[in-house]
This record gives C-alpha cells, sequence and structure tokens, in this order.
C-alpha cells in the first residue's frame, strides 16, 4: 500500500534560530589586558623617560651650621612608539546578499569575521612582543617543569622571580600571565591543591593562585590559531605556548611611575569614532560588490624589561 515518505511531507529547509561559527570570546584574547593602554591620536609620538640609576643612589650628607647641601640630580631622556597598521577585508557580492537565505547577514558576518581575525592577529603579535625569550631581564626554563608534579617546585619559583625584580627595580610584581597548557597544569599542581583542601575551596581558580602566588592579577590565556594555510589541512595550536610571564604592570597609564609595558592602539584607524579597531563597508558598483574593511592599528612597547620575569617552556 503506498504511504508517503517523510521526504514526500517535508522539504528541508535552513534553521532561523540556530547557525554554527568558531567564534572566539573575547575573555580568551588576553593582549589588551596585560599592559596598560595608551589610546594615542598620532601614529608616532615619544614619551619622557626618566634615568633609573638616578632614583636609587643614596647621596644625602649631613649638613653643618651655614653650608650648601650636596647637589644631585637626574637624566631625562625620550623613547618613541610607532604603531603598525594591521589590515584585512572580505567582499561582499551583492548578487549572494540577495539570495542569502535568513538568518545568514552577509554584511554582519562580514564584519564579525574581520573583528575575530584582528583580534587575534592583536594576540599574535602580542606574544611575538612580549611573551618570547629575549625580551624581559630573566629568561629561564624550570630545572624541575611544573608538569612534574613531584619534584618541582612552582610557588617558590615565582617567588624567585619577585624577589628578582624587587631587588633591582623596588616593585614587587603584581601580574602572572600564562599559556592555558601551563594552567592546566597549575590548577592541578599539588602544592596548589594542598593549600586549599583545609580552607574549605573545591576548585583552584584564577583568584585562588593569584592569592598563592602573591599577585593582584592571574591571566591565563585561551586564545587558539590555525597553523596550517588556506588549503591545507586544517591544523591548531594555541597561540601563547607553555611559557609563563611574571611582571609589574601600572593599573593604568602614569605619570613618573615604571611598567614592564604600555601598549599604544592608534585610534585613527577608525575615523575619528575613538574605537581601537575600525570598520567600514566601501562600495563597489563596478564589480556590484561591498568591501567590509577592518584595521588596527597599535605598539605594544616593552618599557621596562627589568619589570618582567619570563618562563619559557614551564611545563612539558
Amino acid at each position: 500500500m503506498p504511504q508517503p515518505t517523510a521526504t514526500d511531507v517535508h522539504v528541508d529547509a535552513i534553521l532561523t534560530n540556530t547557525s554554527v561559527a568558531y567564534i572566539q570570546k573575547a575573555d580568551d584574547f588576553i593582549a589588551a589586558k596585560v599592559f596598560p593602554t595608551v589610546p594615542v591620536q598620532k601614529q608616532t609620538d615619544k614619551y619622557f623617560t626618566y634615568t633609573k640609576n638616578d632614583w636609587f643612589r643614596d647621596e644625602a650628607q649631613k649638613r653643618g651650621p651655614s653650608t650648601e647641601s650636596v647637589g644631585s640630580g637626574y637624566g631625562v631622556s625620550t623613547a618613541a612608539y610607532a604603531c603598525d597598521v594591521f589590515a584585512l577585508h572580505k567582499d561582499v557580492s551583492d548578487q549572494i546578499r540577495a539570495n542569502a537565505d535568513m538568518p545568514l547577514d552577509m554584511d554582519r558576518d562580514a564584519a564579525l569575521f574581520i573583528t575575530q581575525r584582528l583580534l587575534l592577529k592583536q594576540e599574535i603579535q602580542w606574544v611575538t612582543d612580549a611573551f618570547a625569550t629575549s625580551v624581559w631581564g630573566t629568561d629561564l626554563t624550570p630545572t624541575n617543569l611544573w608538569s612534574d608534579f613531584t619534584a618541582s617546585d612552582p610557588i617558590n619559583d615565582v617567588e624567585v622571580g619577585k624577589r628578582t625584580i624587587l631587588s633591582t627595580t623596588g616593585f614587587l610584581p603584581n601580574t602572572f600571565v600564562m599559556g592555558y597548557q601551563v594552567w592546566e597544569k597549575l590548577r592541578n599542581h599539588p602544592d596548589f591543591i594542598d593549600r586549599i583542601k583545609y580552607s574549605g575551596g573545591r576548585v583552584v581558580t584564577e583568584e585562588i593562585v593569584a592569592q598563592l602566588l602573591g599577585v593582584d592579577r592571574v591571566l591565563v590565556a585561551k586564545a587558539i590559531k590555525a597553523t596550517n594555510v588556506e588549503g591545507e589541512t586544517a591544523a591548531y595550536s594555541f597561540v601563547h605556548g607553555k611559557h609563563a610571564l611574571l611582571a609589574y604592570v601600572q593599573p593604568s597609564p602614569s605619570l613618573l611611575m615604571p611598567s614592564a609595558g604600555y601598549t599604544f592602539p592608534w585610534q585613527g584607524v577608525s575615523q575619528g569614532l575613538g574605537q581601537n579597531i575600525g570598520i567600514k563597508r566601501i562600495p563597489n558598483p563596478l564589480k556590484e560588490s561591498t568591501r567590509v574593511e577592518g584595521q588596527v592599528a597599535f605598539d605594544n612597547k616593552i618599557v621596562a624589561t627589568d619589570l618582567g620575569y619570563f618562563f619559557s617552556g614551564a611545563v612539558a
């Protein structure tokens, strides 16, 4: 007896309330969180720096009656920033836009796509500039990697780093940055678990690790990137690798105060809107399309190398 089948009575259609795209969360990116951000109106400029040693010498002397005090002074020089511009675009065809089914929004999706890629570029550039060897005053691979739960002592290793920075700058580090692969080892390390098990804590969190390490902030980087070029087999890796950075950074830009680094974003890329990432739509009547173009400009400036202590390859 003939009966209608499911395909006879239903034609598959696109759902309008669900779609799938791999958009990384903004919180996974830390490039704009580590250093104080100094928005700038010009692509290049200078700022003043004071000679460090002049502020640490013990030169005050006893003063006798009717005598002059001992004189001293400090040096001032300038350093410069220069914001590189990074840009990317995606063209949206008028014909494709007109034929797109809901919930596709070709212009919205292109803007999100470009923004995500620029955030990723900014993250990768921060790793190159600040999360690598030969950048900071100290580069160290722990003698016993922190993935060795028996022999390693990550808390003491960080204490050594704190003492090193304090002893040469007078500032106690307040920020600890690590890649996710380091974090997954530390949060399961017996040294941390043993210290919280009698305090009612059940899970090792970033806040708890910050307290145990004696720093204000622990930042865990979770961003990933594709390591293949288009057309090759897809391959992925963590952007930040198996490293960690201990540093002193100012909570906000300040006069006469040091910081391991500053990030200078040039807001000129947003056509006067005051945004760090500029997105614009450029009609192209000859090709019957619209170019969605984005650009970002910044300089991750390492200001004081002695305020950073880099743990390279901290885990296996």
